[in-house]
């Protein structure tokens, strides 16, 4: 498929699937392309997403980033969820270890250049990844933030080049913990202690009682976002 044949498709699918379900859209997209992936960053959205998917199609591919530092907690939920439902998430390392990081750009770079930061340890290694794949799944929520507001549930990823699904796009923060607490899905904990966001442990707080839900990312930054999306 080209790229004038995917973007056609893409097209009449968005609208189509603005008001399809979250598990509808999966089941296509799985059907549709085969080389297909899940991100996981074992956040509310995504935990949801990884328990339609298994019940869709539990030999599709899902994967983390693994920055070394996230929170105990999300590598506890990680365990948790690939004993729930016997299978492994493909782990996605950065090129460079902490150490090394640390010997060319200075301790903590996360604190002096966090757009930096997570280049190396989150999008380098995301577009290295994306390449074995035609399409891709991903959990953001269009009232998340400004900058996903636009999102489709499934459009044209310019950036790393293929299709890319958005299942829950349109659901609120009530939908998904909906989704959660009927299904028992299993969540990071950090959820429960003001993390309604949560990346890595360096750079994510909790969030206090009227502020934005990505306001605990890159606090004191002016940042909302990793680089992962457009």
């Amino acid at each position: 498929m080209n790229l004038f044949e995917k973007e056609a498709l893409v097209n009449e699918k968005a609208a189509e699937f603005e008001h399809a379900s979250p598990e509808q859209i999966l089941a296509w997209a799985v059907r549709t392309f085969p080389s297909i992936t899940l991100a996981c960053s074992f956040g509310a959205e995504d935990v949801v997403l990884v328990d339609m998917l298994q019940k869709i199609s539990p030999s599709t591919d899902i994967f983390y980033l693994d920055t070394n530092v996230h929170f105990k907690e999300t590598y506890e939920t990680r365990d948790r969820l690939e004993s729930r439902y016997g299978t492994k998430f493909v782990q996605v390392l950065p090129k460079l270890t902490l150490e090394e990081q640390a010997q060319q750009y200075g301790d903590e770079l996360w604190k002096s250049n966090p757009n930096q930061c997570c280049n190396i340890r989150k999008v380098d290694p995301l577009t290295d990844v994306l390449r074995r794949y035609d399409a891709w799944i991903t959990g953001i929520r269009r009232d998340q933030a400004p900058t996903r507001a636009n999102a489709k549930k499934v459009e044209y990823d310019v950036k790393f080049g293929l299709i890319k699904f958005n299942p829950l796009a349109s659901w609120t923060s009530d939908d998904v913990w909906r989704y959660i607490k009927e299904n028992d899905v299993i969540y990071n904990p950090l959820h429960d202690r003001n993390f309604p966001s949560i990346g890595c442990e360096h750079c994510t707080r909790p969030v206090a009682p009227g502020e934005d839900p990505r306001a605990g990312r890159w606090a004191g930054f002016e940042k909302t976002e990793c680089g992962l999306h457009k």
